[in-house]
Formats: structure tokens, C-alpha cells, sequence
């Protein structure tokens, strides 16, 4: 059988162990969770090192061949889908925590280790990495960085890059960047840390990253709540940040159209309220000592209950009941099963502009499809939304409509296409919807300086 050169030249120069031809990858999963498009590429490389891999960017370079770089393939935006004419890279040999260190709480790691591996090893170390996604077993380090990740925690702890404080990268000509340290304070030119996170491997290849850790929670402090309008939910928000010593680490509002339909179609999860409310509020708050922070986060609740910001409240008396709690919101993993043909959003506005706009994505979509099932619910504490539209018999041309509905109410909010999942190849055409034209040509410019071949996941995020 004849290789392309490129596969050939790789194979020379990197050997069978790490270059695996396309006969003998067809087995794999090619896309990620977005539903996107993906074939089998031409080849599979899995480099052992940093050294390995700047190799083979070297070769993709003098041969102009595209390649996308593959993590837990969790993604729900398709930057990671590869095409037929594309080399797929694999992080997953490089995965070594290679260090702790518990004196400047920082933890190292090569990019291809799990999320859940990186969370072990702190904890193992008597620290905790408080960044968390519900896919921590399976996505990797290296794919949080590159979408900027958020999760259920991102109110006290901040997106993927507030987690960093130095990464290594590969870029599209084989050069290493190597920018590992561990310095809070290091304001010495362009940030290329934060250049590399959230590119989505259209500008470089992460390859080892420098966490920062946190002490561990020895208290937690969890409510479920139930409010009657969107003003009074935002008025818990002020009032918790203002009241409880450690703040908030998580505020999930779940509409009643979620809770309804999850406690009526996933088995063993129900309302912890026994009435029904026009907001549902998952709280929660960490600290340092159990019984004082029981105490203040009870206290808290009841002025919240006076002030009538909350119409009830049901408060975790053990982590069991706050697993319950968590159950409901982490139900959505079950829309594969339950809706396989919902087109998702993930989207964010100003916390202020939340109520109003959910509102009204929520009434032009049932008022253009009657028949549809919409589903709101979010981490309010940081603006990010999610919709969950599934419209019955919809076809190509219906998901169409739909998402031109609902980017069109965030382009007028001025809001953000996406908040926690990335571009892709999914959000690449909306992407103006969000940024400005003199933005989306600074980004143009970005790529063609550092990737002049457009070698790097091209066909993503940038609009064509």
C-alpha cells in the first residue's frame, strides 16, 4: 500500500511506536460529543515527549499537513472532529503528574493526565485542585486548557486559566515555548500563557502546565432553594456574597421547566421542595470548620428567608443529601438518552440580563414551535445559561432556524456565543455574533503569525 509522504517521513522519523497508520486506527472515536462531523485521518501520532512532538510539527510544517490534536475527546463544540485529509495527535502517552509541590502549591503535569488524576494528586499532597468538570475521569488537562473550560465552580475559583500559572506549548513550526513557572507575579511582556489557553490548538500545542493548588474544604455547606422572581434571585446572589465569609462556590439555577422534566423522566431523583417555585437555587459554600460554617451558612438562609428572597429552603444535613441535591443538576447527563436530537446552547450575558433574556429565548421558541421541549438552567453566578431546545421531527433546516433564534437574542444582549465550550468548528460562523470585526482581524493576525501555513487545526474557531 503507498503512504502519503508525510506519513512516510513521520514514520522515518519517529518510528511505527509512535506514528500508527490509518488501516489500524479505524476502531477509534474520531469526534468528540458536539455531533459534529469526523472521519478517520490519514494517521495517528502518539509522541512520547515534548521533544517528539516538536519533531513531528517540524515535518507537518515542511509539508504543510494539517493537524488536530485530540484529548478526552469531551468537547462539545467539534474543535477536536478530525477530517480524512487531517494527522490526529494524542497526548495520551504524556501523561505524568511530574511534580507537587507543597510549599508554592503548584502541581506539574504533562497535558495528556486526566482531569481526576490531577485532582488525586493534589489531594494526595493535602491540597485540592478545586477546578471540576462532570467528564474529570475522562478529559484531559491539556484539553481544559486549550477550550478554557469553566465547570460548576468557576463564581470562587474562575475558568481553567485562573488555574494556571506557567504551561509549555509546541507551536506549528516545532519551536518549544517553555514558560513553566510558578510565579504569581510575572508581568514581563505578552502573556503567552493566555495566548495559548483557549485557542483550542489553533495557535499551539499545550504540553505541560503548572497548576495552582488551594487548601483543602473542610466544611461545606450546601441548600437547595426556592424563589419566587428573577429579581430575588439575583438579590440572594448580593446577599450571599455579602454575608457568608468565604462566599459562594456554586450557584446553579435550574428554571422550572429542568426540574420538571428531569424529576418526571430520570429514575430516583426528585424535588428536595415539595412546592413548586418560578427559580430553583443549588447553593453552596466551602470553609475551614464545620460547625461554625454550618452555622453562619443556617443563619444566612433564615435572613434570606426574612428579607423573602427565598420562599423555602431545603439545607444538606449530611454529604448524602447534598449528593441528592446534586443529582438534579447533574442529571444532564442523561440527554443523550432522553434527547438524542436537542440542539444545546451555551451560551452568557450579564448577570443582570439573565432573567430577561431566558425569558425571551424561551417564549420565541415555544411560540415558533409549540410542539418544542425547552429546558433552562445555568451557573447564574457567572452568567453562563444553558438552553436545551428539542423540537420534534426537526430537521436541517429547522436547527437552523432555531439557533439563528436564540444567537440572534445573544447578539442583541451582547452576549457571548459561548461561555464554557469553545468555538470549534460548531460556533465558527457566529462567532461575529460576539466579537467585533476589528477583534475577529487582531485574531486573523494572531494565527498567521504563528501558524503562516494554517497547519494548526485549521477550519476552527476563526470564521471563514
Amino acid at each position: 500500500m503507498a503512504y502519503p509522504p508525510i506519513v512516510i517521513a513521520l514514520i522515518e522519523a519517529l518510528g511505527a511506536d509512535v506514528v500508527s497508520l490509518r488501516e489500524t486506527i479505524a476502531g477509534r472515536r474520531w469526534a468528540d460529543w458536539s455531533g459534529e462531523p469526523a472521519d478517520i485521518p490519514l494517521a495517528l501520532l502518539r509522541p512520547r515527549s515534548t521533544a517528539q512532538l516538536s519533531e513531528a510539527m517540524s515535518i507537518c510544517t515542511l509539508y504543510c499537513q494539517p493537524v488536530v490534536v485530540q484529548g478526552g475527546l469531551t468537547g462539545l463544540a467539534g474543535g477536536a472532529c478530525t477530517r480524512a485529509s487531517d494527522v490526529a495527535i494524542s497526548l495520551e502517552r504524556m501523561t505524568r503528574i511530574c511534580e507537587v509541590d507543597p510549599v508554592s502549591a503548584t502541581l506539574t503535569a504533562e497535558a495528556g493526565a486526566t482531569l481526576e488524576s490531577v485532582q488525586n494528586a493534589a489531594a494526595e499532597a493535602g491540597l485540592t485542585f478545586p477546578f471540576d468538570l462532570g467528564a474529570r475521569g475522562s478529559c484531559t488537562i491539556g484539553g481544559n486548557l486549550a477550550t478554557n473550560a469553566g465547570g460548576n465552580r468557576v463564581i470562587k475559583y474562575g475558568m481553567a486559566r485562573d488555574q494556571v500559572l506557567g504551561l509549555e506549548a509546541v507551536l506549528a513550526n516545532g519551536d518549544v515555548i517553555d514558560s513553566t513557572h510558578k510565579m504569581v507575579k510575572n508581568n514581563t511582556g505578552y502573556d503567552l500563557r493566555n495566548l495559548m489557553i483557549g485557542s483550542e490548538g489553533t495557535l499551539g500545542i499545550i504540553t505541560r502546565v503548572v497548576l495552582r493548588l488551594r487548601p483543602p474544604a473542610s466544611a461545606v455547606a450546601t441548600a437547595w432553594c426556592g424563589v419566587g422572581t428573577y429579581e430575588s434571585v439575583t438579590g440572594l446572589l448580593s446577599l450571599a456574597l455579602r454575608r457568608l465569609p468565604t462566599g459562594v462556590s456554586a450557584f446553579e439555577v435550574m428554571w422550572p421547566s429542568f426540574v420538571d422534566y428531569m424529576t418526571t423522566h430520570v429514575p430516583d431523583i426528585r424535588n428536595p421542595l415539595d412546592e413548586r417555585h418560578n427559580f430553583h437555587v443549588l447553593m453552596e459554600s466551602v470553609g475551614t470548620t464545620e460547625p461554625e460554617h454550618q452555622e453562619v451558612f443556617q443563619c444566612f438562609l433564615e435572613e434570606a428567608l426574612e428579607e423573602g428572597l427565598i420562599e423555602n429552603a431545603a439545607l444538606a444535613q449530611s454529604k448524602g443529601d447534598a449528593a441528592e441535591f446534586w443529582r438534579i443538576r447533574d442529571s444532564t447527563a442523561e440527554f443523550p438518552v432522553l434527547m438524542p436530537d436537542l440542539i444545546a446552547f451555551d451560551v452568557s450575558f450579564s448577570i443582570a440580563d439573565i432573567g430577561r433574556a431566558a425569558q425571551e429565548c424561551d417564549a420565541a421558541l415555544r411560540n415558533t414551535w409549540p410542539t418544542s421541549t425547552v429546558l433552562t438552567y445555568g451557573h447564574l453566578g457567572d452568567g453562563n445559561l444553558h438552553l436545551i431546545v428539542q423540537v420534534p421531527g426537526a430537521d436541517a433546516a429547522t436547527v437552523d432556524a432555531v439557533e439563528n433564534l436564540v444567537y440572534g437574542i445573544v447578539r442583541d444582549y451582547r452576549g457571548s456565543v459561548s461561555a464554557e465550550h469553545g468555538i470549534g468548528s460548531k460556533k465558527r460562523d457566529v462567532l461575529g455574533h460576539t466579537r467585533s470585526v476589528a477583534e475577529l482581524a487582531a485574531m486573523r493576525a494572531i494565527k498567521a503569525a504563528l501558524d503562516p501555513h494554517n497547519i494548526l487545526n485549521p477550519d476552527k474557531v476563526l470564521p471563514a
